[in-house]
């Protein structure tokens, strides 16, 4: 299954992991690296030096490529770049903030960048910034989203048509069909999140894995686009956030029912009633918490089924 992304990275199957905030710690990871795919530390929920920890420990725990991915709206970001720089970190995904801000000095220190996009138009402004390749992440997907609500059966054909760099898919994919779907729509791999949230390694709280299992179709929904979108299970706190919406709230009314710590609360605490739930529509289709292992031989395994299945169409 060698490509574009599977050079790029020097990995076995275009399978990166989402680099999720409270979930994507350096044991899931390693355990997608490991199984062939690329995995990310997500350094959204972590302070500089707890970063700095998953990543040593997670060059310990494989000896195959991993990267991590930074939300460029993260406070304490020029520490981040810092400890990326001094690890060894040969692999950076950025999302949430203009390419052009960090894309150079990584690029200088000699690492691959990513970047994630929800439209055409960000998706030319990085190919523009001299990134390696973009994620192009639709409207399905969990956490926060891109607020032109673009699903990924029609972004990743439109960006595909305007940029010449690999376009890696996100959004709605947790199985090897989701794969060749989109890599029929001119994907060259695939990013997924919500599917690795479930696994045995995932850094998340066991309520909230148990949660992405009972998740059905509508069981999630994108609000708080005033502040980021983010898609949300619909809990308890999700409902009086659509109440408030009902007063007409200025921003700051919903940044007070926001509060702190809202997202730690739900996916790493296991507050299933007062905590943020983020996760993709994808969800609807995960009905068992495995190993990240097992994950990925899965969808490598119904890629080549379904695969062998079109040639005979």
């Amino acid at each position: 299954m060698q490509n574009k992304i599977t050079k790029l990275f020097n990995i076995q199957y275009p399978i990166i992991q989402g680099g999720m905030i409270w979930v994507s710690g350096w044991k899931l990871a390693s355990a997608v690296s490991n199984a062939g795919g690329l995995g990310l530390i997500g350094a959204g929920s972590m302070y500089p030096d707890v970063l700095r920890t998953h990543i040593q420990k997670c060059k310990k725990a494989t000896n195959k490529p991993f990267g991590v991915n930074v939300p460029m709206l993260y406070p304490d970001i020029e520490k981040i770049m810092d400890i990326i720089i001094e690890e060894g970190v040969k692999i950076v995904f950025t999302s949430a903030g203009n390419p052009k801000t960090w894309t150079s000095f990584l690029k200088e220190k000699g690492i691959t960048v990513v970047h994630v996009v929800s439209s055409v138009k960000f998706a030319l402004k990085s190919e523009a910034a001299g990134v390696d390749a973009v994620v192009c992440e639709g409207f399905e997907a969990g956490g926060h989203n891109g607020r032109e609500e673009s699903t990924t059966l029609t972004l990743i054909p439109m960006v595909k048509e305007q940029v010449k760099i690999p376009v890696i898919s996100a959004g709605g994919i947790g199985s090897g069909r989701g794969m060749l779907a989109a890599m029929v729509l001119g994907a060259d791999g695939v990013q997924i999140g919500s599917r690795f949230a479930a696994t045995v390694e995932s850094s998340a709280h066991d309520n909230f894995k148990q949660t992405i299992v009972n998740v059905k179709d509508g069981d999630t929904h994108l609000t708080l686009k005033e502040l980021a979108p983010v898609r949300l299970v619909k809990n308890k706190f999700y409902k009086e956030v659509q109440e408030l919406y009902q007063q007409n709230p200025s921003i700051e009314d919903l940044k007070e029912l926001l509060g702190r710590a809202r997202a730690k609360k739900g996916m790493f605490e296991g507050d299933l009633e007062e905590g943020e739930l983020e996760i993709g529509q994808v969800a609807g289709i995960i009905h068992e918490i495995k190993s990240a292992k097992e994950v990925v031989e899965e969808i490598v395994n119904e890629f080549n089924e379904a695969k062998s299945l079109m040639s005979i169409l």
